[in-house]
């Protein structure tokens, strides 16, 4: 059996003829969360990828391209490679099955089976699908057509040779029954255990004439036949472990720990390659997880749709890290999912963005203005019943992250991350830094609850980094810390108690800049009518209702009305406030930096709303503007518009939204 402390964790074998997709990136990338997480927990971890090289289709395509199946091979297997190394794949090996180690391995356990009397020959006739390189007997087939992929079948009439797979039957049933975590999620194990109760186990072909297919392993024992290719597919996730370690490794790495793969492969693989290690006598791997299939906006994936999401495409449009995020945070692992752009948008935006973006921002910039640059240590308790909450939930975080990995729950583990930055979240607001920064008497209080922050972003830097590995780093120099993640952390890094205090931060860029989406239907500000003069008389911080003509003449008993068409030239729309700082010499006035959307130029307002608010607490905020409002300068500084702001005399409140809504949209 397999070393306790190894870790042995596999993705399929893709083949090489596909174009990768989101479908190989999703099962790639969660094999690389685990892969990241046991390594950063100090497992001997060992993670397996690479390519399926033989078959039909691949004779066929190099036929069509006019050179050696081989050479068609080696030029297309460096497009996942490179996929890989831009997804931040970890992989220790990457395996070919045209590797002459591995064909070798294969006749080996050939010759083994062959030997045993478990592999014969006999007379085959069936319905044969050269897309899926599979026959179908009679009841398969409908139309004549091939029950997977809809294209015609024909009938074949050949000599093979047969793996007695039907013999294990019962010896299978029994092992799924006593091992119920061996197939995953229980519903996938519900299913094999369905159809191996209720069908018989026929035995299965291993071969193929080379009259008929030539691109393959030969038989050992045959000359003129090939290996069928799902024989030589299963067995890379040992024929690896022989040579493509510096030693061979078997007994440190088998069994596997899980064989990530997705729901079309699980016969094969609970099946199949199960009895096939029951004939070789050797153990059966310890998970097999079929996760689910990504539809594209409700629509199943096709090549002739056009719909096949590109994951390279992604990574240049979002980085690798923020499309990592999506994969695993979209749907409960083991279930389907649906991608859509906007919904990808969404998520980056508020809970990267604004989520733990926006959270080591704010705390760095605080620790650089009332702290020098230096995490302080812990003074007086600030908001004691939020500290023990936070308290609470980083404690117990570190366990409940443990688990969920052991189960494979990979969205649950990062929505528990994310309620701790939420927690973090309420407590800035609540306890307002910037207002305890005032008070020499209430330093201390301010000291606790930026070291609070402070060691809540240290704990979630070690724990995003499976997810997000380049994140972590730059949240974890950012804060001034030097964790080395390509070896396991010291545990002390996980303890919610272990001090932080008197680390110099290195604030650099925000962790994720905010997608802006094109706004739906709203106009441009350049193409606005021209605002009526009166405007400019308006005070940049204004009462909610905008009244145009109060402001102009003096205040009549009663507001003056206006026309709706008056009211109409009046463009409002929502701002997201990118910077804020304060004006110097001024107490009330505010320089805010707000984006109207995507393809806009950020807008510079100067409002005058500085009693009420800190810079800090403004940005991230989406607020609403007047668009159309003429420029104009206060104190020297020239300001784009005027936001919204509730109050007589003196401001009270902004007008904010609650919900999230794209920047540049009209508010009517």
């Amino acid at each position: 059996m397999s070393h306790s402390n190894s870790f042995y964790i596999t993705t399929p074998i893709y083949y090489v003829n596909d174009v990768p997709h989101i479908g190989h990136a999703y099962t790639t990338v969660a094999a690389d969360v685990l892969a990241r997480y046991w390594r950063l927990r100090g497992r001997d971890v060992f993670f397996l990828t690479g390519l399926d090289e033989h078959g039909q289709k691949v004779q066929q395509a190099a036929a069509k391209a006019g050179v050696d199946p081989q050479a068609h091979c080696d030029k297309l297997a460096p497009q996942f490679q490179a996929l890989w190394k831009r997804v931040n794949i970890s992989n220790d090996a990457f395996i070919r099955t045209t590797d002459l180690p591995h064909k070798s391995i294969v006749q080996q356990y050939l010759q083994q089976l062959y030997d045993n009397q478990l592999i014969y020959k006999a007379d085959y006739t069936g319905w044969y699908c050269t897309f899926d390189e599979r026959f179908w007997t009679e009841k398969d087939v409908a139309d004549g057509l091939c029950p997977d992929c809809n294209r015609p079948v024909e009938q074949l009439s050949e000599h093979n040779y047969f793996f007695k797979m039907g013999q294990y039957q019962d010896r299978l049933i029994e092992h799924i029954k006593q091992h119920p975590n061996i197939i995953r999620p229980e519903s996938r194990r519900n299913e094999v255990l369905g159809f191996l109760t209720t069908q018989k186990l026929g035995d299965l072909s291993i071969s193929r004439p080379k009259s008929r297919l030539s691109w393959g392993i030969e038989l050992p024992f045959d000359k003129d036949y090939v290996t069928y290719v799902w024989f030589d597919a299963l067995v890379n996730y040992v024929s690896a472990l022989e040579y493509l370690r510096p030693a061979p490794s078997f007994e440190q790495y088998w069994p596997a720990n899980v064989h990530l793969v997705g729901k079309d492969i699980l016969t094969t693989h609970a099946v199949y390659w199960s009895t096939m290690l029951m004939a070789l006598n050797l153990p059966l791997p310890e998970t097999i997880f079929a996760h689910g299939w990504w539809t594209v906006d409700g629509e199943k994936m096709s090549k002739s749709r056009g719909n096949v999401v590109d994951p390279n495409k992604m990574v240049d449009e979002f980085g690798a890290d923020a499309f990592r995020y999506f994969l695993l945070r979209e749907v409960p692992f083991g279930h389907d999912g649906d991608f859509s752009q906007s919904a990808m948008v969404t998520n980056i935006n508020s809970d990267l963005a604004n989520g733990i973006g926006n959270l080591l921002s704010r705390t760095l910039t605080m620790i650089e203005r009332f702290a020098n640059g230096t995490i302080p240590a812990v003074g007086t308790p600030a908001l004691p019943e939020l500290e023990a909450l936070i308290a609470a939930a980083a404690t117990r975080l570190p366990e409940r992250i443990n688990h969920g990995f052991g189960a494979l729950a990979f969205r649950e583990n990062l929505q528990a991350i994310w309620e701790l930055i939420g927690l973090c979240d309420e407590y800035i607001d609540k306890a307002a830094p910037w207002q305890l920064a005032k008070n020499p008497d209430s330093h201390p209080r301010l000291n606790t609850v930026l070291n609070t922050a402070s060691r809540a972003l240290r704990l979630l830097s070690v724990l995003m980094y499976p997810y997000m590995p380049k994140t972590a780093v730059q949240l974890a120099q950012q804060l001034g810390l030097s964790f080395d993640f390509s070896k396991p952390v010291p545990q002390t890094a996980y303890e919610w108690e272990t001090p932080l205090a008197e680390v110099h931060i290195s604030k650099g860029p925000g962790l994720f800049p905010r997608i802006e989406s094109k706004p739906q239907g709203a106009k441009t500000v350049s193409d606005a009518t021209t605002p009526p003069q009166s405007m400019t008389a308006i005070p940049v911080s204004a009462t909610a209702t905008p009244q145009t003509s109060a402001a102009a003449a003096p205040a009549p008993m009663a507001p003056a009305q206006i026309t709706i068409d008056e009211f109409m030239k009046i463009q409002l729309k929502t701002a997201k406030v990118l910077t804020a700082e304060r004006v110097p010499k001024s107490e009330k006035l505010l320089k805010l930096q707000v984006s109207l959307g995507e393809g806009t130029e950020p807008r510079q307002i100067v409002a005058g709303i500085g009693k009420k608010y800190e810079p800090e607490a403004l940005i991230g905020k989406t607020i609403i503007i007047v668009a159309n409002l003429k420029p104009a300068k206060l104190m020297g500084i020239e300001s784009q518009g005027m936001v919204l702001a509730a109050g007589d005399s003196d401001v009270r409140g902004l007008a904010t939204i609650l919900e999230e809504v794209d920047p540049g949209t009209k508010v009517k």
